[in-house]
């Protein structure tokens, strides 16, 4: 343990996390983040960006992460990529160990994000980010006149099937079961469209890749077991997020999933806790919303840290 006593620390990195890393930065509280193992966040599997303002021609998800970070870092934004065990926000100074180190803060913003929920079917891994995506409003538009297959049963699966007919030339929608848990409007919209269609009792055992990237996958009927190839270029897998909140332990106010709640403004049920990006926001959940919500949690905090003298 050191006892220095920091202004703020950020834990999680991503828009979110570099974004508040810049502001608070430049409003000289010299900032210290956990910025976690995989630093960046989502974005790191996302091959193509093209719907942040400010690129014309596009940037790979790695390369502008290693782009927020650098500004970030040359405003005095200090990081390091290491994961936080835990915390304990019920007394002042705040309390963050991070690889068996205790770091101790004023005050703290989680940018942590939340993660999709993979398959985890054979051959899944090597096709992330080359065919398979969690998020068509991110990647729909790589694949124009396409056939493509979107997995998930609710309201977010039928939505990104019924975004995808906009650029694929078909849309295949598998779920496990012939219930659906999407609202009956967002599941007839999907239906009625002649683009999409709508297979019951199929999970997907393995996908299918050849020198290109995706090229079908292998599907099951969980019922008798029976398979069956369907062939496409690309699959976007709908069967949520989970936040990535553990490492709390409920110190801060969450929703049933698990995301963190706020309060007044960015500030959590904690006074002086602030978060921003996925791991708050379950609605948008895109790079510039996050980093718009970094830059909100960096000024609150700012803010709040001014009031304190």
């Amino acid at each position: 343990m050191t006892d220095e006593v920091r202004n703020v620390i950020i834990i999680g990195s991503g828009p979110a996390g570099y974004t508040a890393g810049l502001y608070s930065a430049r409003a000289l509280l010299e900032p210290l983040m956990f910025a976690g193992y995989m630093s960046g966040g989502q974005l790191m599997l996302t091959s193509d960006i093209e719907n942040f303002p400010g690129y014309p021609e596009g940037i790979g998800g790695p390369e502008m992460m290693i782009q927020l970070r650098e500004q970030a870092e040359k405003f005095g934004l200090e990081v390091q990529d290491k994961n936080v065990e835990r915390v304990d926000f019920s007394e002042k100074p705040f309390k963050v160990w991070v690889e068996g180190e205790e770091f101790r803060s004023k005050s703290v913003i989680i940018c942590t994000g939340a993660e999709s929920i993979w398959l985890g079917a054979e051959g899944e891994e090597e096709q992330k980010g080359r065919g398979i995506s969690t998020c068509a409003t991110c990647d729909g538009a790589f694949f124009r006149e396409q056939e493509v297959l979107v997995i998930g049963g609710g309201d977010s699966a039928m939505e990104e099937a019924t975004f995808l007919t906009r650029f694929a030339s078909k849309v295949t929608l598998l779920h496990r079961r012939d219930v659906f848990k999407a609202s009956k409007v967002m599941y007839e919209r999907a239906l009625n469209n002649p683009k999409i269609e709508i297979k019951t009792f199929k999970t997907v055992r393995s996908w299918l890749s050849d020198e290109t990237g995706l090229s079908g996958a292998v599907l099951e009927d969980p019922r008798d077991g029976s398979t069956e190839e369907i062939s496409c270029t690309g699959a976007f897998i709908a069967i949520g997020h989970k936040p990535i909140t553990n490492f709390l332990e409920e110190q801060v106010e969450t929703d049933e999933a698990g995301y963190i709640l706020a309060k007044t403004h960015t500030m959590t049920s904690v006074d002086g806790v602030f978060a921003a990006g996925d791991v708050v926001d379950t609605r948008y959940r895109q790079a510039i919303t996050a980093a718009g919500m970094g830059c909100q949690a960096a000024i609150d905090a700012e803010k709040w840290l001014e009031d304190q003298h």
